[in-house]
């Protein structure tokens, strides 16, 4: 296919007239605003893009998943990474759209300049070849003026050559003379107007043709430009789509390792204090006589319908209500004191009445049942078979331990006497 070109198609057939130029600028400025629409839409990408960046960081940063554990823990955590991650790559597109709309700025205001000269050149040409038009028509009016006053002149001149006196004669053979020196004069103007006026066209014909050249070179320029710019634009969405996807690809393979069965084991494994529930309470006949009993209150001494069970009152001590050991069997303490009733009343033993806020021990040794991680930092970091004081014991089950010379506290049930 044959290109045409700038200055073989747009010529106007109207000396006075540039049609043709002012077809091709329009076309320019046309291009610049479609710059200009360019690197608007950029500019508003690269907003969304910064923002939606920033608000994906600050997602990541201000979620939680502090209280899971094993693997489902590990894929939350890398999902939060690379969520992270995705909304800096957005962040950093969004600064390559900036640059890419300076380069577009910078190129719009080079060709701006290029074409204000061949503007300002091809306005003046234009000008004066409009006037040089105008002095060359009305010369060749004047000159056609003085053409036909000379003919008159010389048509009366013979016509009262032969019949009029001398003076009449002479007078109009003057005037025929000045009317034929007056058309010379004005063919002379003309003549030299038209010159004038053919040197402005062919100057004018040759910036034109200049100009031409130089505006189709810019719109190539341009199209190329735009045309680099948009498909380097779509080349940018699409890398951060596969950015954004192999991101994720590295969520999706952390969560490949999480099983169900792995992280119920690893909680029960962490966690699990006993495998045996405990043992249905039997009903025993109430009795005079005391028989110790299991933690149940089941009798373990005597069969048959004489064995009664002894009415008694137990009282846990404060602070046990999440130990691991319940004390059950108060009334076999020495100094409990017991009251003595009546013989058809059983003895009931009398508990030690203890502080009802708090129990202190004389920082006994105790080993550690079960991990446990701080979460304050008046607390205390412990592992399963750690040996520790007892500080004092808490009657909301927090117990002060000392280990390795620091200080916390603890849940009493973790622990238990050596």
């Amino acid at each position: 296919m044959i290109r045409m070109d700038f200055k073989d198609a747009f010529w106007c057939s109207d000396l006075t007239l540039n049609t043709g130029y002012e077809i091709i600028l329009q076309r320019l400025l046309d291009g610049r605003k479609m710059c200009k629409d360019v690197e608007e839409l950029l500019k508003q990408r690269a907003h969304a893009e910064e923002k939606y960046g920033r608000e994906l960081v600050q997602i990541a940063k201000k979620a939680g998943g502090q209280t899971e554990i094993n693997k489902l823990r590990e894929s939350f955590d890398t999902l939060k990474q690379q969520i992270e991650n995705i909304g800096n790559s957005h962040i950093q597109l969004a600064t390559t759209l900036r640059e890419e709309i300076q380069g577009l700025e910078e190129f719009r205001e080079r060709q701006k300049e290029l074409r204000k000269k061949y503007e300002s050149a091809m306005d003046r040409l234009q000008k004066n070849k409009v006037s040089l038009y105008k002095k060359a028509m009305d010369s060749k009016k004047s000159y056609e003026q003085k053409c036909k006053d000379s003919e008159e002149a010389e048509q009366n001149y013979e016509r009262l050559a032969p019949v009029g006196n001398s003076k009449q004669v002479e007078k109009s053979q003057v005037k025929m003379r000045q009317c034929k020196d007056a058309a010379t004069e004005a063919d002379r103007l003309y003549k030299s107007n038209i010159s004038l006026l053919e040197k402005a066209r062919i100057e004018w014909e040759t910036e034109h043709v200049s100009s031409c050249e130089a505006f189709q070179q810019q719109e190539i320029d341009r199209i190329i430009i735009l045309r680099n710019s948009l498909w380097v634009h779509s080349n940018h969405f699409s890398m951060q789509c596969v950015k954004d996807d192999e991101m994720m690809e590295e969520v999706r393979h952390m969560m490949e390792q999480c099983e169900v069965d792995t992280e119920l084991d690893y909680f029960i494994k962490a966690k699990a204090i006993g495998c045996t529930p405990p043992a249905p309470v039997a009903y025993e006949e109430y009795s005079t006589e005391f028989h110790s009993g299991n933690s149940n209150g089941c009798s373990t001494t005597g069969t048959g319908s004489g064995t009664k069970m002894k009415k008694r009152i137990s009282h846990l001590l404060p602070g046990c209500a999440r130990n691991a050991k319940n004390v059950m069997e108060i009334g076999s303490s020495p100094t409990a004191p017991v009251v003595k009733e009546d013989s058809e009343y059983a003895s009931i033993p009398i508990a030690l009445v203890v502080e009802p806020s708090v129990q202190y021990n004389n920082s006994q040794d105790y080993t550690v049942l079960y991990d446990y991680t701080a979460q304050n930092i008046d607390e205390l970091d412990i592992s399963v078979g750690d040996v520790v004081k007892v500080i004092k014991e808490g009657d909301d089950g927090w117990w002060t331990v000392e280990k390795d010379g620091n200080k916390g506290f603890v849940p009493g049930s973790y622990i238990e006497k050596l």
